[in-house]
């Protein structure tokens, strides 16, 4: 049996709390985002070369189309993000084995990926892009 505390509770610092959260996240939450981060960063290294080789003066048909790459990589993500993170989490089973699948699972992949999707943009964008150049 645990013993009493007759003291005040410590009020934990905002960095500690979050600190605390980001450690024990759900695992579904941990599944969409990693789904989702693998996705971004694959398809990211292939719009970055595209457009590596953009500014560095290479012809490649069809001209320009950065701002379609960017639209096909986002799209890419999201639906790519809602489709794993649907197959990857399903609902709880409670007491059967059946594991049912919801559209809640697709949308948390969905709510996943898109800030993902931007992160990686900016990351390469700002990094990656100006120490290859």
């Amino acid at each position: 049996m645990p013993a009493d505390r007759t003291g005040p509770v410590r009020r934990r610092s905002w960095l500690e709390v979050r600190w605390r959260q980001f450690r024990n996240a759900p695992r579904p939450v941990v599944r969409a985002v990693a789904s989702s981060l693998a996705v971004a960063v694959g398809l990211g290294f292939v719009y970055l070369a595209y457009d590596v080789a953009l500014s560095r003066g290479v012809v490649l048909p069809g001209g320009d189309l950065r701002t379609l790459a960017v639209t096909i990589f986002v799209v890419a993500v999201v639906l790519s993000g809602s489709v794993i993170t649907y197959l990857v989490v399903p609902l709880p089973s409670g007491s059967g084995t059946r594991r049912p699948r919801s559209a809640w699972s697709a949308a948390l992949g969905l709510l996943a990926a898109l800030p993902i999707a931007y992160l990686v943009l900016v990351v390469e964008a700002q990094i990656l892009k100006p120490l290859l150049e």
